[in-house]
């Protein structure tokens, strides 16, 4: 009884593929050739090297940030938050971002501060829709919108 199927050497019951129509087997513990070690080290290490960089742009220390000293509910939905500025070059003017929150945790208000040159210790009063109960530093940069480039000057 024959099924039209030769056995292989490599044991009974095996097919054998035909001579000549899918190429000569490689060994399959073949070592990957030098040039391609080398390349794959190359191209680690510039990966390596991209994120790390990468990294340290995105996650290193801001060149400007605040840190909130102080915060008092006013009357009338408000609330008065302090903040100390620090940056590498106290020369150079800055924006900050305050934000009040309610009982929810949610943002109920937010105000944009303009840092001039040379100042650390700022207050600002931000209005909220509803009562706050705290208040905090969203961020801060050194991109000034125009319309915060002349800072607001307290009357009488």
């Amino acid at each position: 009884m024959s099924t039209g199927q030769a056995t292989s050497a490599t044991g009974p019951g095996r097919p054998s593929l035909p001579e000549g129509r899918y190429g000569s087997a490689r060994p399959s513990g073949r070592a990957p050739r030098s040039w391609q070690k080398w390349l794959f080290g190359v191209f680690v290490l510039l990966f390596g090297g991209g994120a790390a960089y990468i990294g340290y742009n995105n996650i290193g220390s801001a060149p400007i940030e605040a840190q909130r000293v102080g915060f008092a509910e006013r009357p009338g939905n408000a609330m008065e938050i302090t903040i100390d500025v620090a940056r590498d070059d106290s020369q150079r003017p800055g924006v900050c971002i305050v934000r009040v929150r309610d009982i929810s945790g949610a943002e109920s208000g937010r105000k944009e501060i303009y840092v001039p040159p040379g100042e650390e210790r700022l207050s600002t009063v931000v209005r909220s829709v509803t009562r706050p109960v705290t208040a905090d530093v969203y961020g801060c940069s050194y991109s000034v919108p125009v319309y915060l480039s002349t800072p607001e000057r307290p009357t009488g």
